[in-house]
């Protein structure tokens, strides 16, 4: 599929319904999947005060709705157990009947580049996973769905996206997202159920991009991401007026003048801006009914990883509210690489700790030290998906985190790091830890030594005669030395609250 980029400056299917016909969203439409065993939103347009019937042929009980003011109308309807393909018929003034419908496990997968990620070989960055050319001649799947979000950004919130089901093929998942094809086929093989995937995402974006313009407004710590943009905006239109006054000089006198004059740049239509993908590639998907989320975002905020530690939660709690629904939100820390500092990967473990419902998958075994976008991506997909199995699916005997720093206390000179995820004891990979370095009062780091006992490690140096920090993994590119039973690394930490690098960064 051939990206486009597209703004959009209105609503679409706003309330100047004359004689409209009954028009659903992108998202409600033949060969989607709807949440099994619950309550589902649907939703749409026509005339104002027209009554709209719904007939799920899983059930024998219609559902009326009658439009309201602005156009719209929204109802709900319970669904079964997952199956189907069943269908469901919108009758208005006129009649829309969608097809093929599942019923089963729905899931949106965003954040940026790693997870636009194709399975397949496309352009510049998009070099496809590893032996992709066998991956995608396997990937068959009619009761697997792929949906993808055209990409799109607009400066208020829009109401539908672009973008169409369909069943999975080698034809319709080689340009759809490695991680969240990995994620499902996985969901799919465990639980035997239909799976639907919802991939909105865009490459080199930033997390305020996704975010609610209300939720950056109302935070003191995140208003300077939206007083940045403002500011941007306002300049753009004056130098847009001196642009068009250039311009005009040039088209009379091109000669004398020489080359063209540059037009300045939108940030209205600049996908970095704060709000715009959620107001194009989110708001318009509320409130489809989703088990949950996968998200894999981070490397574009690496430079304000301390604002991230705030942002991210806030974007988490907002989209659950927008749905009204705490649903499960499982996201990939970044992989190691020359270029994103451990800030970043600590703020994203702060968030796993504190935000509950949330789940982290560590790759630091699967990171490109000059590359941002490592072609492993069944490893990333495979460990969100340990997430959701054991916590959204109850999968009990499934070991689903590596290990994560859990406390503290120095014993004389030494340090014993205590670890959740231990269960059955920890291991050196190569037999030997590396990565840990320590420090007194003096905040001066030096490497370690390091000893496993049982769930814990025993941190020392002759350097460092009254210890008062560890750190693990604190560097761009860090290696997975330190694993659970299960083989799942360690995810990097550090038991200091020092001011880091990106402090003052907002």
């Amino acid at each position: 599929m051939k990206w486009k980029y597209i703004f959009c400056l209105s609503f679409l299917f706003a309330g100047n319904s004359i004689n409209a016909a009954v028009k659903l969203p992108a998202v409600i439409a033949d060969h989607m999947v709807l949440q099994q065993k619950t309550t589902v939103a649907l939703w749409g347009w026509a005339d104002a005060g027209e009554r709209i019937t719904i007939q799920c042929s899983w059930s024998r009980q219609p559902v009326t709705v009658t439009t309201g003011p602005g156009g719209r109308w929204l109802t709900h309807v319970k669904t079964v157990a997952a199956g189907g393909p069943y269908t469901i018929r919108f009758k208005g003034s006129d009649t829309i009947e969608v097809k093929d419908v599942l019923l089963g496990e729905v899931w949106l997968c965003s954040g940026q580049s790693n997870m636009e990620f194709p399975l397949a070989k496309q352009k510049a960055w998009r070099t496809g996973v590893v032996d992709y050319e066998r991956e995608v001649a396997e990937a068959s799947d009619p009761r697997l769905r792929l949906f993808t979000v055209l990409q799109a950004v607009a400066a208020t919130p829009q109401q539908d996206v672009q973008g169409g089901w369909a069943p999975c093929t080698p034809e319709t998942v080689a340009a759809f997202s490695a991680v969240a094809y990995y994620f499902g086929k996985e969901i799919r093989e465990v639980t035997g159920v239909p799976v639907g995937l919802i991939h909105s995402s865009w490459g080199g974006t930033p997390a305020e991009s996704w975010t609610r313009k209300e939720v950056l407004e109302k935070d003191p710590e995140l208003r300077p991401i939206l007083d940045r943009y403002e500011t941007s905006v306002n300049a753009y239109h004056e130098d847009l007026t001196r642009y068009r006054q250039v311009e005009a000089r040039w088209l009379k006198d091109s000669a004398a003048m020489g080359k063209k004059p540059a037009r300045p740049a939108d940030p209205e239509k600049n996908s970095k801006s704060p709000t715009v993908l959620y107001n194009a590639m989110i708001h318009p998907l509320i409130p489809f009914t989703l088990k949950g989320a996968i998200w894999y975002q981070g490397e574009s905020n690496a430079g304000r990883a301390y604002q991230y530690r705030r942002l991210f939660p806030a974007m988490i709690r907002s989209w659950r509210k927008e749905w009204d629904a705490a649903f499960p939100f499982y996201f990939v820390q970044i992989a190691p690489h020359y270029q994103q500092n451990p800030e970043i990967r600590e703020a994203q473990l702060l968030t796993y700790k504190t935000v509950p419902g949330t789940g982290m998958a560590v790759i630091t075994d699967a990171g490109d030290s000059l590359d941002i976008h490592p072609r492993n991506k069944a490893v990333v997909g495979h460990r969100l998906a340990l997430w959701a199995l054991a916590n959204a699916y109850g999968k009990k005997k499934i070991v689903y985190s590596g290990p994560l720093y859990q406390s503290v206390q120095r014993e004389g000179n030494k340090m014993r790091i205590a670890f959740s995820f231990a269960d059955g004891g920890l291991i050196a990979k190569k037999g030997v830890l590396t990565g840990f370095t320590i420090a007194g009062a003096n905040r001066q780091f030096v490497p370690a030594t390091a000893e496993i006992e049982g769930k814990s490690v025993v941190v020392m140096s002759d350097a460092v005669a009254a210890p008062v920090a560890v750190r693990f993994g604190w560097s761009n590119f860090p290696h997975a030395v330190l694993v659970n039973k299960a083989g799942l690394p360690a995810s990097p930490f550090r038991t200091d609250d020092w001011p880091g690098e990106t402090i003052n960064n907002h």
